[in-house]
């Protein structure tokens, strides 16, 4: 399980949505799976999560 934490910043995301994908994006873009696959993980074992922060709300996707 990959997890990306995220704290909502209004001057650069219009929505806790948009965290959520920065989060997944930034999984993407840094390949953090690929260290889970080198270790002989299958990718479809791998799963990935974006969490997005404002306060006490909280956004997973």
């Amino acid at each position: 399980m990959i997890l990306e934490f995220k704290v909502f910043n209004p001057r650069r995301e219009s929505s806790l949505e948009e965290t959520v994908n920065s989060a997944l994006a930034q999984i993407e873009e840094k390949r953090y799976a690929d260290t889970l696959i080198a270790k002989g993980i299958s990718a479809e074992h791998i799963h990935s999560y974006g969490l997005a922060f404002e306060g006490k709300k909280v956004l997973i996707g």
